[in-house]
């Protein structure tokens, strides 16, 4: 025998809708919104003025260190130069008539006077 529904059939089933619960309204979303924005923005702008602060710093810094580095500079220059001097005359104290500095007693650079001071060496010099 086939199964049959129950007599008076069966209960109905709930099918209706169940709508979620609202935590918050949407005037209240808006304003948490505008609060974190005027918030994030505040905390934006000590950021900035601190960083703004810093760089200022740092830019003092490098101006006041920049006559410093340029003498340390200057001075590896001329001890690069001196370096060069006594190496050409280490190598050249065999060949007769050389003098150090010179090409064969011709100056190097004959078109500049002799207060003449070149700019900054190659760095393959150092």
């Amino acid at each position: 025998k086939q199964e049959m529904p129950p007599e008076g059939g069966y209960s109905p089933f709930n099918v209706k809708r169940i709508p979620a619960r609202t935590l918050l309204s949407g005037y209240k979303i808006f304003a948490g919104y505008g609060l974190i924005s005027a918030f994030s923005m505040y905390m934006y702008a000590l950021g900035y003025s601190r960083m703004k602060r810093l760089d200022l710093e740092q830019y003092d810094g490098d101006i006041a260190l920049e006559p410093l580095l340029r003498a340390e500079k200057d001075r590896l220059y001329l001890k690069q130069l001196k370096k060069n001097f006594e190496e050409e005359k280490e190598v050249m104290k065999n060949v007769p008539g050389w003098k150090v500095g010179t090409y064969y007693g011709e100056p190097l650079y004959k078109t500049m006077s002799p207060n003449y001071q070149r700019g900054s060496p190659p760095w393959r010099e150092y």
